[in-house]
């Protein structure tokens, strides 16, 4: 009942120019527009990442495996900090969609670079299995960086004026980008 009657005062605020992050904050489910821009922020991004990780083999081929994976890791990280920061839905949207393109760029990029690096079958084997296994680990644990988040979002600083966990969630994803700053001087190219 409150998410009928707040959807159009919701919708009206956003169109009379209020500012994103209230309007975010006030976005209650089960409006008009929620329903909309929830399948649009769920599908797209996984289109566009589907579409990339296509290309991603071509990249890898014409450009080199080390360089592919770590432009891919660093757009994937520095897009999840930006949404992080959106103030609008296409924003978060657009940034979204770039998570999504250097997750998949980075895992075609991954498995390419692995299978060459280990040339014995059995050991080649081992390291992708254990790729595909920690890759479904990580997203594991997004839904935990999101509790903690939660836990500890009105100790950490405002972004916007609010401590919604969803953004330091988002700004997590800059975690990854760490240990590739400090490795990649050490990675060999296949």
């Amino acid at each position: 009942a409150v998410a009928a009657l707040s959807a159009p005062i919701i919708d009206e605020l956003v169109r009379g120019g209020m500012p994103r992050p209230d309007a975010m904050a006030l976005w209650v489910p089960g409006g008009p527009r929620y329903v909309e821009w929830a399948r649009t922020l769920f599908f797209l991004p996984a289109i566009a990442g589907g579409v990339f990780g296509l290309l991603g083999g071509y990249l890898t081929d014409r450009l080199g495996r080390r360089r592919v994976l770590t432009f891919s890791i660093l757009l994937y990280a520095f897009a999840a900090c930006a949404a992080g920061f959106a103030t609008t839905l296409p924003q978060l949207l657009f940034f979204r969609c770039l998570v999504f393109i250097g997750v998949c760029v980075e895992f075609v990029g991954a498995v390419a670079w692995l299978a060459e690096l280990f040339p014995e079958a059995k050991q080649r084997e081992k390291v992708l299995g254990y790729t595909q296994a920690f890759s479904s680990f990580g997203g594991l644990l997004v839904p935990t960086a999101n509790v903690m988040a939660a836990q500890w979002a009105a100790s950490l600083p405002a972004i916007h004026g609010g401590h919604e966990a969803w953004r330091y969630t988002l700004i997590s994803g800059l975690i990854p980008a760490i240990p590739l700053v400090l490795i990649r001087p050490l990675l060999p190219e296949s």
